[in-house]
């Protein structure tokens, strides 16, 4: 009976321990992505004098759009966590030991990675384009709504540009009374028009508002040549001037962010499928494709990265999901250009990055099944390498500099003085590993460096081997 049980027990415990850290995961990235847009943002809610209603709503129209990357980080970096806990806390070596290997752990991971991915698929194909469509509604009408608070009787405003506009009436339905109209749009002598009475419409669809005056003259002066014109009706309109960009984006355009998926294959069409105008059309539909099966990769990945944790060593999960996140959207965005400038075919280039971290999680989550290193030995060996001759002698100096900044004192010893100085402080020296650092090097003071030593040669007699950064400075000595 336990063990008929056992798999949906251990199903249900593996996904609470994935969920936490990714909800909370998400917490946080979203409140940085937040104040990221939260700036250039402020700019148009002071310049419109958006009231807090209002601003609530034209946030919630670009959430959406930022939950299209916080949503993936969230759940790699939820993956990641989970499996750093549980190993950390011995927890898979127990699991282990009763039997349970790690591909029986995965179906847990792939219904918590697909619900995340099938979110994702759901913010990127429906909410955002709704949500930008909505913002550009929302926009327009704040616009409009400062043009009519600019508009008050017996004043001049200029709140239209270079139109002043002045109203001797508004009545209680918002009509005019009493317009006068100054328009020096392109024109160095202003066209004056009087009516008795007048009106503004909006137009969403072509964002601009216009302006309709009943019964009066226009008066246009060419030089010295002078123009009268009698109307019934006269129209005037007016495009937006109030700010209608966020962020370098404007919401007056309809852009490919706020087609449907019909719309842009339509558009495609229209242009032509293997014009650069149509393929702008075409890798749009499928990047909204591609991102929620990319973040559905990269979360099946945290489980082998997760797994580099343990008693002793450092947890290196998240700065490698971290790299791998950084990667993915780099090869993402290299091969989307490459597929707009025709370099590579449409299909094969948009999904390109998709194959290759599919691909690379498989081989990765093979290596860690078999109890291996997530690289290869001698790659891991070549960056050890790069890392001890050019990464940790900068960082000592870097360190050496910031200590003598602090302190303001520099010391003279002599070369030989300094030998005898370093060979008389205790070796620190790691029993898991048989190595042991001397006090100018960065694993000095590790968790698992239990053991001292008076000197190197006690430390060599003993069985212990210098680490690589180690044993370059002896060898220098």
């Amino acid at each position: 009976m336990f063990l008929k049980h056992l798999p949906l027990l251990l199903y249900s415990y593996l996904a609470t321990e994935l969920l936490a850290p990714f909800f909370a995961s998400f917490l946080i990235l979203y409140g940085v992505f937040f104040l990221v847009r939260l700036i250039p943002l402020l700019e148009v809610v002071l310049e419109l004098g958006i009231n807090f209603t209002d601003f609530l709503r034209l946030f919630s129209y670009i959430f959406p759009h930022m939950l299209l990357y916080v949503i993936p980080m969230a759940g790699m970096a939820g993956v990641i966590m989970g499996f750093t806990r549980l190993t950390n806390d011995s927890e898979i070596l127990a699991l282990k030991a009763c039997g349970i290997s790690l591909r029986q752990m995965l179906p847990p991971v792939v219904m918590v990675a697909a619900m995340i991915a099938t979110l994702t698929g759901y913010f990127s194909v429906h909410l955002i384009p709704a949500g930008e469509i909505a913002m550009q509604q929302l926009m327009f009408q704040l616009a409009k709504e400062k043009i009519d608070k600019g508009i008050k009787e017996k004043k001049f405003t200029e709140a239209l540009g270079d139109l002043v506009v002045y109203v001797d009436r508004i009545d209680e339905q918002g009509r005019w009374h009493g317009v006068y109209v100054s328009d020096m749009r392109n024109r160095l002598q202003p066209v004056i028009t009087m009516a008795k009475a007048g009106s503004m419409v909006a137009n969403v669809q072509k964002m601009a508002v216009t302006i309709i005056l009943n019964t009066g003259t226009l008066h246009n002066t060419d030089g010295k040549d002078n123009q009268t014109i009698r109307f019934a009706r006269y129209q005037l309109q007016i495009p937006l001037k109030p700010p209608t960009r966020i962020d370098g984006d404007d919401v007056t355009q309809i852009s490919k962010g706020m087609m449907t998926q019909q719309q842009l294959l339509s558009s495609a069409r229209q242009y032509g499928p293997d014009t650069k105008r149509g393929i702008r059309f075409l890798t749009e539909y499928h990047h909204r494709l591609v991102l929620p099966v990319g973040c559905f990769i990269l979360s099946l990945l945290g489980l082998p990265l997760g797994l580099q944790a343990g008693p002793g060593r450092k947890a290196a999960g998240i700065p490698l999901g971290l790299g791998f996140f950084v990667l993915y959207y780099i090869t993402f965005t290299l091969c989307r250009t490459m597929v707009e400038e025709l370099t590579l075919p449409l299909v094969f280039g948009m999904w390109l990055p998709n194959i290759i971290f599919a691909v690379l999680t498989i081989i990765i989550f093979r290596r860690v099944e078999r109890e291996r290193p997530i690289f290869p030995e001698k790659l891991a060996d070549l960056v050890a390498d790069l890392k001890d001759k050019y990464i940790s002698p900068q960082i000592q100096r870097l360190r050496k500099l910031f200590a003598r900044l602090l302190s303001r004192r520099h010391s003279a010893a002599k070369p030989e003085q300094r030998i005898t100085a370093v060979q008389q402080m205790l070796i620190h020296a790691d029993s898991q590993t048989r190595t042991f650092h001397l006090p100018e090097c960065e694993h000095y003071d590790c968790s698992s460096c239990t053991i001292e030593f008076n000197s190197v040669k006690v430390a060599q007699e003993a069985g212990f081997v210098p680490c690589r950064f180690c044993k370059r400075l002896i060898e220098k000595k």
